[in-house]
């Protein structure tokens, strides 16, 4: 069965509404990819992780967000951070005793400009 990319773009400007926005999106797109229910877990966990810190290097008050999926796996693009945000958001998400939680669940972290933070997420 082969599974269409399916992708969603979104601009939230009120910081308490990112979190059950993109942990929403993510859920239905990683559904409608059929994602392995283990893998959602970790999907969520990213887009919490993205939420709680990516306000904090928006510039302008408004985070975007692409939400990505294809049968093999979950795209997050976050954009138009402020210079530099895309490496201090990566850092925020260390947790003490944990470690990075994007570095640790995610099967790839890149930071393409120092604006943009592209995690990838595979299914199997």
């Amino acid at each position: 069965m082969s599974v269409e990319c399916n992708e969603a773009h979104l601009r939230v400007s009120h910081r308490d509404l990112l979190a059950p926005v993109l942990s929403r999106v993510v859920g239905m797109l990683a559904a409608r990819a059929q994602c392995p229910i283990d893998r959602l877990d970790d999907a969520l966990l990213l887009a919490d992780a993205v939420a709680a810190h990516a306000p904090h290097f928006s510039r302008d008050g408004r985070v975007d967000v692409v939400v990505r999926t294809d049968e093999a796996g979950l795209d997050l693009l976050v954009d138009a951070l402020r210079p530099s945000g895309a490496g201090e958001l990566v850092a925020a998400a260390e947790l003490p005793g944990v470690g990075n939680v994007l570095q640790k669940v995610a099967d790839e972290v890149q930071v393409p400009g120092d604006d943009s933070v592209h995690v990838r997420l595979g299914f199997a």
